[in-house]
């Protein structure tokens, strides 16, 4: 078994494919999840999705990361805009942190031009959709290592 990343989305995510269809298209989190797993086994990592509605269970998963995890790949939703407590738990981990978000949060309302969790991630793409995910996928085979 290959380095485990995780992935961790966060607020509304578990939506994905059924809201706002027009801003997030139609694939769901579990058509990201086959996406990542399929690229991380080719690049000799293991995925892990997550995702919750809930601040602290991210939290915990980040804390827990620091002890099972090579590299998270992290999509915050709205708690990008709002988490102190998201950016210090990622400043705790040791590994490369990759942010993705699935629309150009920067051509949205102007309270989503300001990340968090930018202030530590490694790399950030934003407006590919749920591609984002496999691109973001593609650069931690490539940090880590992998094939």
């Amino acid at each position: 078994m290959g380095k485990l990343v995780y992935i961790l989305n966060g607020p509304n995510l578990n939506l994905l494919g059924r809201r706002e269809p027009e801003i997030y298209g139609h694939q769901t989190l579990a058509d990201v999840e086959a996406q990542c797993a399929a690229l991380a086994k080719a690049g000799g990592l293991e995925a892990r999705l997550l995702q919750s509605n809930w601040e602290g269970q991210i939290i915990d998963w980040i804390h827990e990361a620091r002890d099972t995890a090579a590299g998270i790949i992290i999509n915050p939703g709205a708690l990008t805009h709002t988490s102190v407590a998201i950016l210090d738990a990622l400043n705790a981990f040791e590994g490369p942190v990759l942010e993705v978000h699935i629309s150009n949060i920067h051509k949205r309302e102007p309270f989503r031009h300001h990340s968090y969790t930018s202030m530590r991630a490694d790399g950030v793409i934003a407006g590919f959709g749920v591609e984002g995910y496999g691109l973001a996928m593609r650069r931690m085979v490539s940090l880590l290592g992998g094939k």
